[in-house]
Parts: structure tokens; C-alpha cells; sequence
């Protein structure tokens, strides 16, 4: 009988023809965890937990999007007017900055497929380098909007002058709620990929091993979408007009 250990080694069938995927000849030195009988399993399990983790991830955004929708419509000259004091010069950068980072993070899950180890560092790096600058002016714009009064958080006061204070700032308390959460979710995002820069130099990833850059590029993707999404959603209200 043929141990769960020994599978990984032998030949697959030739049905990966791109060099960019990972296959089953690739995991010659891949540790297959105890409950899964072989590495192709194992890979479609990660990748499969990955998609339910983010699929509850678009719902948990799908709900806050939904509440914003419905005041949208509700109050609609008061969003209006609110989303005019949003920066859309520095909402425009980040929104290239995170553009840029979802392709060094594609860049790096290639140099992971084809074992390299320094362009995996170095791209992940840089990931986090657009990821940081990103953080940094959106905390740029808090202070802006905090200078303005414009920030109704923790019991600051809220100076508005102009109609419909109440929806104001009901607008502002979805912008910091909504752009708050996607920002917890890019530190997190930047942690994680922090843990993976030295394992990347020591050669870790490569091949099958490149599972786990895989999924964290998954989640880096989500995270990204998440704000193209935002932008307009907040910052282009009836900028035609």
C-alpha cells in the first residue's frame, strides 16, 4: 500500500502544459499534511478554504455596501454634497497605488511558481512598500477630515455648515466605517506578507511550495477589490454634475 508521503513524488499525468503552475512532479520535497492523502488534494483544499473564507469576506463588505446604498438613495443631496470634501486626487493614487500592488503581488506568486527565491522577496517587499503608502495617505486624509470636524468618531465634535447636518454626518460615519475596516484589512494583509520575505530568501517557496504565496495573494487581490469598489462608491458621487 502506498504511504500519503510517497504519493507526492510520483509523475502526473502531463495535464499542466504552463510553466507557471505548480504540479504534482513539482512536490517531490512538499510536506503533505497527515490528513490529506496526497498533495493535489491538499492544494485544492487550501485553495477551496481560501475561496469560502473570502466568499463570508464579500458578505460581511456586501452588508456594509447594502447600508450605504440604502442612505445613498435616501439622502441623496446630503451624499452628494459630503462626498465634495472627499480628496479625489488622493483617493485617484491610492487607488493606482493598490492597482501597482495587486500586480507585484501576481508578479511575485509567478516568481513563486518558477522557484525565484529573491524576486519573491523583492516583490513582496514592494507589495508591502505600496501597501504602506497607501495607509499613509489614507491616514492623511483622516487628519484632513479630522482638522475639518469632519470626522464624527469618539465623541469629536462634528462641524458642518450646511443642510441636513444629520445625514452629513451619517455619510462621514460610513466613509470612516467603511475605509476603517478595509484599512484593517490591508495591515493585516501587510503583516502576514511580512512573515514571508525571509522563509522567500532561505528558497521555502518554490514549485508546489508556492501554495501558501498563492493564498495570501488571494486575499491581497480581495483586499484591493474591496477599494475599487470604495472609490467610487464614495468619492465619485455626481462628480459629473
Amino acid at each position: 500500500m502506498t504511504t500519503p508521503a510517497a504519493i507526492p513524488t510520483k509523475s502526473p499525468p502531463s495535464t499542466h502544459s504552463e510553466p507557471s503552475e505548480p504540479t504534482v512532479a513539482d512536490a517531490t520535497n512538499v510536506n503533505v499534511a497527515h490528513h490529506f492523502d496526497e498533495w493535489e488534494q491538499q492544494y485544492d483544499s487550501c485553495v477551496l478554504g481560501m475561496w469560502v473564507f473570502l466568499v463570508s469576506e464579500v458578505m460581511f463588505f456586501g452588508g456594509l455596501f447594502a447600508t450605504y446604498m440604502v442612505y445613498r438613495f435616501k439622502f441623496p443631496d446630503a451624499f452628494d454634497h459630503a462626498s465634495e470634501h472627499l480628496d479625489i486626487y488622493l483617493g485617484g493614487f491610492n487607488t493606482f497605488v493598490l492597482l501597482t500592488s495587486s500586480l507585484t503581488m501576481a508578479l511575485a506568486v509567478r516568481a513563486a511558481h518558477l522557484g525565484q527565491r529573491r524576486q519573491i522577496a523583492l516583490l513582496i517587499a514592494l507589495t508591502m512598500v505600496l501597501g504602506l503608502a497607501f495607509l499613509g495617505v489614507k491616514g492623511l486624509e483622516y487628519y484632513h477630515k479630522y482638522e475639518d470636524g469632519l470626522a464624527p468618531l469618539l465623541g469629536l465634535p462634528f462641524r458642518y455648515e450646511g443642510s441636513e447636518v444629520g445625514a452629513t454626518r451619517l455619510f462621514y460615519g460610513l466613509y470612516f466605517a467603511m475605509t476603517g475596516v478595509h484599512a484593517l484589512h490591508m495591515i493585516i494583509g501587510i503583516a502576514i506578507l511580512g512573515l514571508f520575505i525571509r522563509p522567500a530568501l532561505r528558497g521555502a517557496y518554490s514549485g508546489a511550495n508556492s501554495l501558501s504565496v498563492e493564498i495570501v495573494g488571494l486575499y491581497w487581490h480581495f483586499v484591493d477589490l474591496v477599494w475599487i469598489f470604495l472609490f467610487p462608491l464614495l468619492y465619485l458621487i455626481d462628480r459629473s454634475a
